[in-house]
């Protein structure tokens, strides 16, 4: 049994209004999900995807107004990659980024393929990668501006910072089914090893850069919180809950999030990984058209809506 790909990337923000306007406007994302920290009911947790918060293409952030700047390290998650359709869309983004007054890198080449990097208003590391037409599983939306034929079409891989790669190999190896593929040298110098997991390909790669000399990073506005890979259901997650404890991971129970399923467990001191399921999905409780418009809570959290509303301060997004 093999893991799926990449489910949802969770990352930090500081700046919760800026982050909608950017994540919603300038890269065209749905807000498909208002809702809380289930683990801290005084902070939002928001979720951006596709048309229907298709699995694979779900960044989502934590409102965490008081923290300081992500410290860049090692022992981290680094980057985020989203996959687009082609070179005639790196070349659009380009364009919408510099009409934002967003800094990028131009188009450079990394593992064979066209990419281009860049930082959300945090510093948030991300890259969007050419996917050559690969076949995408989602639904595309259409209701922020971007054309559809250049639209984010979901996550292409993640990066990784670890100090050893001789010490998370083997969990990403023996213990995850990952298979190294490649090593290539990404634009930053760095060479980058490359692992697969499924069916390989976008949406389904892990990059791991070894840094032994970096200082241990520390997490904040603008970093990344924790990645989570697919599953099916919840018989494939019971398999990887059992894999991951035989071998000594400390490894969660199953958490019911309402709309998936998810056990955590640490590859290393400062990387967080999640597994989760497929489904229910975030329709389970709003009209898939009217998906992010209120704030939505877990049936669990229900009987606290008002405690909770009243602590939460209204999202103020910028004009642009």
């Amino acid at each position: 049994m093999e893991l799926n790909g990449i489910h949802h990337v969770t990352a930090v923000s500081g700046q919760i209004g800026r982050n909608v306007d950017f994540y919603t406007r300038v890269l065209g994302l749905r807000l498909v999900k208002k809702s809380v920290n289930q683990d801290d009911v005084s902070a939002y947790h928001l979720f951006y995807a596709d048309k229907v918060g298709s699995p694979g293409t779900d960044m989502t952030f934590f409102d965490w107004p008081g923290a300081g700047p992500d410290r860049r390290g090692t022992d981290s998650i680094v980057t985020t990659a989203f996959r687009v359709d082609g070179r005639a869309a790196l070349d659009y983004w380009i364009a919408r980024l510099e009409s934002e007054g967003v800094t990028h890198h131009g188009i450079e080449s990394f593992a064979g393929r066209d990419v281009l990097r860049f930082e959300d208003p945090e510093g948030q590391r991300l890259v969007l990668v050419d996917d050559g037409g690969a076949p995408y599983e989602g639904e595309i939306w259409d209701g922020a501006g971007v054309p559809v034929a250049h639209a984010l079409r979901g996550f292409y891989a993640v990066m990784l910072s670890v100090p050893r790669l001789d010490r998370v190999d083997p969990i990403l190896t023996e213990v995850l089914q990952f298979r190294p593929t490649r090593r290539a040298d990404y634009p930053t110098g760095a060479q980058v090893a490359i692992y697969e997991m499924g069916a390989g390909g976008p949406g389904r790669e892990v990059w791991v850069v070894e840094e032994p000399d970096a200082p241990v990073a520390w997490l904040g506005a603008g970093g990344v919180h924790h990645v989570a890979f697919r599953v099916a259901d919840g018989d494939e997650q019971r398999y990887w809950h059992e894999r991951t404890a035989r071998v000594g991971l400390r490894v969660s129970p199953v958490i019911d999030r309402f709309y998936f399923q998810s056990i955590y467990f640490r590859i290393s001191n400062g990387i967080l990984f999640e597994i989760a399921t497929d489904g229910p999905g975030f329709a389970a409780d709003e009209d898939p058209d009217a998906l992010g418009e209120t704030l939505a809570l877990p049936p669990f959290l229900e009987p606290q809506r008002e405690q909770i509303e009243a602590g939460l301060k209204p999202i103020v997004v910028p004009q642009p």
